[in-house]
C-alpha cells in the first residue's frame, strides 16, 4: 500500500535531501485562463524552491510578464505566499499574450530570464500555454545564439545557461487535458455548479419548474456529465456525445415520464459547446423553446458563467495544487539534457510525470475526432476517468423496460422461470454513523439494480433494523432527488449483528435476500466480518455481500478513501478559513482547533494541509513534551516575521493527556507577548451539510460498480433453483487503492487492520505529512521514493483502473 515504509524498504527509499536547488534559479508563471487552486500551487512551488535552496522567481501577467521583464519578475519569499491558500484566482496575475506567440517576443523573453539567471520555469496554465513552453525550450539555444549575434548576453552566460528546464502543471476548470485525471480549478468549479443546482432545486421543487443549466466547456464536456450526475440531472448535452438523432421527442417523453412518477422538477445541463450529431449548436435557449413548445412546462434558462471560475478553491483543488507543486519542483531538480518537458499530475490518488507533448497531441487528437464525427473515439480519448463518468450516467439514465415492469404491477404476470434466473431481491443497507454521500451510493444502487433486473429491498437503521424486520422493497421514484441530501435517509446505527445473528437469517429467508450491499464506516467493515465468518452455521449469508466505505474519519482498510470524508475536509478547510479571518486587523494570533476521526489522523493531516497549518497532531505519529515545545518556538520565530495567524490542528484522540485544552494554555503561556491563542473544537458540523461534489459522484459510482459485481455474482453462484456461495472472495470490500478500484475479501483484510483503534495499519496519507511540515517550514525529510516517474500517455493503464472514476 502507498503508505508501507517498513524496514524492508529501507535500502530502496530516497530522500530529496540529495536533490539541491543551490544555486538554481525557478520562475513560476500563472498563464491563460485562471483556476481555482493556481495560488496553492504557486505557493508549493515558492516554499519547496525555496527550502531546497534554490532562488524562486515571481513572473506576473503570465508570458506578458516574461516578454516585458522588469519589475514583472521579482525574486519571491517565503512570507509573499502567506495566506493565498484560500485565494481563488491567481495573485501573481494571468494574460494571454500574443507577443510570445512571436519570434521577437520570445528572444525578448529569453533574455529576461538569462539576465536573472532563470533557467528552471514552471508553468501553471491550459494546454495553450503548455504548448508555448514547450516551443520556447525546444528554440531556447537557437534564441541564445541570437542573443550573443546581437551583443545582448556573452557567450559565458550562454554556455552557463544553456539550457531550460520546463515543468507544467494544468491548471484548467474545463479538465480538458488529457492524461490527467483532475487539472487544477475542475473540483471547484464543480462545487459553484452544485451550489447552484442545490439552490434552483428547491425553486424548481416550489413551482414545478424545467430549468437549463448552461455551464462551461466549450470543447469538453467533463463540468456538464459531472454535474449532472451529481445533481441526478434528466438531461445532458455533452461536445463528445451529441445526442442521437430524434433527441427531441426522447427528451421531451423522457421528461414526461419523470412527471408523471410524482417528480414536481426537471433539470437540464448544456455544456456551452454541445452539438447534435449534424454539428449544429444546441444552446440552452433552444432546449427551453422545445420543452415549451413540446410540453407547455414552465421553463428558466440559468447560464452560470464565470461564477464557475470564481471564489475560493474547494480542499480537493488545495491539496492537489499543493502536491503538484512540490512534485514539480522535484520534477525539475531531476531534470537532465534528454528529459522532455513534463506535465505533474494525480492520476487515481498517485503523483505521476507525463510528457507534456504527448499530453497535447492527446488532447488535439479529441477535438479533430469530434470534428470527425468520430465521437466514440473522442469519448474513449478523455481517458477513463470520462468514459467512467458516461457510462453511470447511461447506467442511472436507463429507466429500462425491466424497471418500467418493476414499477407496475405486471410484473407479477412475469414467467416464474424468468424470474429465478434474473429477479433476485438485493438488500441495501447504512452501518455505523452518517456520512454525505451515502444516500447518493443508496440511489445509485437502487436504480442500477433495477435496471440490472433485480428487486431491491431498503433496510432502516443498520443491522438493529435488520433484525426487527424494519425491510421493505424500494422503487426507482422512492430514490429521486435523494443525491443531494445528506446525512443517511435509509436511518443508521452503530450496532454489530453479532448478537443478533439468528434473528437476521430468519429475516432473510423471509425476504429471500439473494445479495446484501453495506455502505458505511467501521461497524459495516466488522459487521461483514461478522457475517461472513458466521456461513458455516447459517446457509442464509451464504450470498454475495460487498462493502461500501463510507465515513469522514477515513479509516477503513482496504481503499484510500471513503465517501463522505471530502465533504468533512471542505467543512474543515472553510471553518479554518473563517477563524482565521476574524482575526484579520487583530494582532497576532493563533488558534489551535481539534477535528474528528477517532484515532485516525485523515482529517487533521489532510485538512491541515489545505488549510495551511502550522502543525497537526495526531495518533499514528506519537508525540512527546519537547515535540510541543520545539513546535512553539518554531511558531513563535515564524510571528515575529509578517505572518499575522497561526494555525494548529489537533486530532480528537491524539493524545489523552496532551488534550486540547493544554496545547491552548502551553501556546498561550509561552507565546506570551507575541501572540495570542483560541480554540475551537470543530464537532458535529464535520459530518453535516450537503455532500460535496466528490462525495456524489463517488458514492454514485462505486455503488454503481458494486451492484454489477453483485449482479456478475448472483449468476456465477446460481445453480439449482437457489444462490449459494461461501467462498471469500464473495465477502469483499470495493475500496480505491492507488490508482485502482479494487474487490477485496474482507476476511483478507483482517491482517491490516488495527482493531483496537479502529484504523489501518499502514495509511498512504502518512506521506503527506513531510510535505505538510515543508510548507510550513520545518526541516523534515521526505521520502521521494513514491515519486511521480515518467510516464507515457499512450501506455494501456490496468484493466481495473477505475479510480478515477472517484471523481
Amino acid at each position: 500500500m502507498a503508505g508501507a515504509t517498513g524496514p524492508k524498504r529501507q535500502d530502496t527509499r530516497k530522500f530529496f535531501e540529495n536533490l539541491s536547488g543551490a544555486g538554481k534559479c525557478i520562475a513560476v508563471l500563472t498563464s491563460g485562463g485562471d483556476a481555482q487552486g493556481m495560488n496553492g500551487a504557486v505557493r508549493a512551488v515558492v516554499r519547496m524552491g525555496i527550502y531546497v535552496g534554490a532562488k524562486v522567481y515571481f513572473i506576473h501577467e503570465g508570458y506578458q510578464g516574461m516578454v516585458d521583464g522588469g519589475d514583472y519578475i521579482k525574486e519571491a519569499t517565503w512570507e509573499s505566499v502567506s495566506s493565498v491558500l484560500q485565494v481563488g484566482g491567481t495573485v501573481i496575475g494571468s494574460a494571454r499574450c500574443k507577443e510570445f506567440r512571436s519570434h521577437e517576443g520570445r528572444l525578448k523573453a529569453a533574455h529576461n530570464l538569462v539576465q536573472r539567471g532563470i533557467t528552471y520555469l514552471c508553468v501553471i496554465g491550459g494546454d495553450g500555454s503548455l504548448t508555448g513552453a514547450n516551443l520556447f525550450r525546444e528554440e531556447w539555444s537557437g534564441l541564445l545564439n541570437e542573443l550573443i549575434e546581437q551583443g545582448l548576453i556573452d557567450e559565458e552566460a550562454a554556455r552557463s545557461h544553456s539550457q531550460l528546464h520546463i515543468v507544467g502543471m494544468v491548471g484548467s476548470i474545463d479538465n480538458d487535458f488529457c492524461g490527467t485525471d483532475m487539472t487544477i480549478g475542475t473540483d471547484s468549479a464543480l462545487h459553484r455548479i452544485i451550489e447552484v443546482v442545490d439552490a434552483i432545486m428547491t425553486t424548481a421543487q416550489s413551482h414545478q419548474r424545467t430549468f437549463v443549466l448552461e455551464v462551461m466547456g466549450r470543447h469538453c464536456g467533463y463540468l456538464a456529465l459531472v454535474s449532472a450526475l451529481a445533481c441526478g440531472a434528466d438531461w445532458v448535452f455533452i461536445p463528445e456525445m451529441p445526442p442521437e438523432d430524434g433527441w427531441e421527442d426522447n427528451m421531451c417523453q423522457k421528461l414526461s415520464e419523470s412527471r408523471s412518477r410524482g417528480s414536481r422538477l426537471n433539470i437540464i445541463i448544456v455544456a456551452e459547446g454541445a452539438t447534435d450529431r449534424q454539428g449544429q449548436h444546441i444552446t440552452s435557449d433552444l432546449v427551453k423553446k422545445l420543452v415549451v413548445s413540446h410540453l407547455g412546462f414552465d421553463t428558466r434558462v440559468t447560464i452560470l458563467g464565470h461564477v464557475q471560475r470564481g471564489g475560493t478553491p474547494s480542499a480537493f483543488d488545495r491539496i492537489l495544487a499543493s502536491r503538484m507543486g512540490v512534485e514539480a519542483v522535484l520534477a525539475l531538480l531531476e531534470a537532465s539534457t534528454d528529459t522532455p518537458a513534463c506535465v505533474v499530475s494525480l492520476v487515481g490518488n498517485q503523483a505521476v510525470r507525463l510528457p507534456l507533448m504527448e499530453c497535447v497531441q492527446m488532447t488535439q487528437e479529441v477535438q479533430k475526432a469530434m470534428d470527425e464525427k468520430k465521437f466514440d473515439e473522442a469519448v474513449r480519448l478523455r481517458g477513463r476517468s470520462f468514459e467512467n463518468n458516461l457510462s453511470t450516467y447511461r447506467l442511472l439514465a436507463s429507466q429500462t423496460a425491466r424497471s418500467d415492469l418493476q414499477n407496475g404491477e405486471e410484473e407479477k404476470e412475469a414467467g416464474d422461470e424468468e424470474q429465478s434466473h434474473s429477479s433476485f431481491n438485493v438488500a441495501v443497507m447504512n452501518v455505523g454513523a452518517p456520512a454525505a454521500g451515502m444516500n447518493a451510493a443508496v440511489r445509485s444502487a437502487v436504480r442500477v439494480g433495477i435496471t440490472e433486473g433485480h428487486k431491491m429491498f431498503a433496510v432502516n437503521d443498520g443491522f438493529e433494523g435488520f433484525y426487527k424486520g424494519q425491510i421493505k422493497e424500494i422503487k426507482w421514484g422512492d430514490v429521486g432527488g435523494w443525491t443531494g441530501q445528506g446525512g443517511s435517509l435509509l436511518g443508521t446505527k452503530r450496532t454489530l449483528p453479532a448478537k443478533h445473528l439468528d434473528e437476521i437469517a430468519e429475516q432473510m429467508r423471509i425476504h429471500n435476500i439473494t445479495a446484501l450491499l453495506v455502505i458505511g464506516g467501521f461497524e459495516a467493515y466488522v459487521g461483514l466480518l461478522e457475517l461472513s465468518s458466521a456461513r458455516d452455521k447459517y446457509p442464509e449469508f451464504c450470498v454475495p455481500m460487498v462493502m461500501i466505505p463510507a465515513t469522514v474519519s477515513n479509516n477503513i482498510p482496504g481503499s484510500d478513501l471513503s465517501i463522505g470524508s471530502d465533504t468533512a475536509l471542505n467543512a474543515i478547510t472553510d471553518t479554518c478559513d473563517r477563524i482565521k479571518q476574524s482575526a484579520s486587523g487583530t494582532k497576532r494570533r493563533v488558534f489551535i482547533i481539534e477535528t474528528m476521526g477517532g484515532y485516525c489522523g485523515y482529517l487533521a493531516t489532510v485538512g491541515g494541509l489545505a488549510a495551511g497549518a502550522d502543525t497537526v497532531y495526531i495518533y499514528e505519529e506519537p508525540f512527546d513534551i519537547r515535540d510541543l515545545q520545539a513546535n512553539v518556538e518554531h511558531l513563535t520565530q515564524k510571528m515575529k516575521t509578517s505572518i499575522q495567524r497561526g494555525l494548529v490542528l489537533r486530532n480528537e484522540n491524539c493524545n489523552e493527556n496532551f488534550t486540547t485544552d493544554f496545547i491552548y494554555q502551553l501556546y498561550s503561556e509561552e507565546g506570551r507577548g507575541v501572540f495570542d491563542c483560541r480554540k475551537n473544537i470543530l464537532g458535529h458540523m464535520q459530518q453535516g451539510g450537503a455532500p460535496s461534489p466528490f462525495d456524489r459522484n463517488f458514492g454514485t459510482k462505486v455503488a454503481a460498480k458494486a451492484i454489477q459485481w453483485i449482479t456478475q455474482t448472483l449468476k456465477e453462484s446460481y445453480k439449482e433453483g437457489r444462490v449459494f456461495t461461501n467462498s471469500e472472495d464473495t465477502a469483499c470490500l470495493l475500496g480505491m487503492r492507488r490508482r485502482a478500484m479494487v474487490f477485496q475479501p474482507v476476511a483478507q483484510l483482517r491482517e491490516e487492520t488495527d482493531f483496537v483503534h479502529r484504523i489501518p495499519k499502514e495509511q498512504w496519507w502518512l506521506k503527506l505529512r513531510p510535505l505538510m511540515k515543508i510548507l510550513a517550514k520545518y526541516k523534515t525529510s521526505y521520502d521521494v521514493s513514491d515519486a511521480g516517474q515518467l510516464e507515457h500517455v499512450t501506455r494501456v493503464r490496468p484493466k481495473e483502473n477505475d479510480a478515477s472514476a472517484a471523481i
